[in-house]
């Protein structure tokens, strides 16, 4: 059984945000279409838009570019974040002490495919 859907996707790396935050705004996202997900990406409130947003355009760039797809048709097939490398930070406490800040970081990948 062979599907001639086209997957297209597109990868964001070392964004300075924990990837807890990401994947709250990419459930709202996964499984709309382009034109939908873009509204929603507007106006929701969290700083983790504005990534998410870039890297669903060039997604949807890459559809439209090296597949030939029609961004009017795209559905938003798979969008997950996962955990990058933490920055370790230090913090001088009382007494000498000090004391660790994780900075974390996450890579975005948002995957497109024609509706059908």
């Amino acid at each position: 059984m062979a599907t001639d859907t086209t997957e297209v996707k597109a990868i964001v790396r070392y964004v300075r945000m924990s990837p807890f935050k990401v994947r709250r705004v990419l459930d709202q996202i996964r499984g709309r279409s382009y034109r939908e997900a873009l509204i929603i990406l507007e106006f929701m409130p969290y700083r983790a838009c504005e990534p998410i947003l870039k890297v669903l355009r060039s997604a949807a760039a890459n559809a439209e570019h090296n597949a030939g797809l029609d961004r009017a048709e795209l559905v938003i097939t798979k969008a997950y974040a996962d955990q990058g490398p933490v920055l370790r930070r230090y913090r001088p406490r009382a007494q000498g002490r000090a004391y660790q800040i994780r900075k974390p970081t996450c890579h975005i990948t948002v995957a497109v495919a024609a509706a059908q």
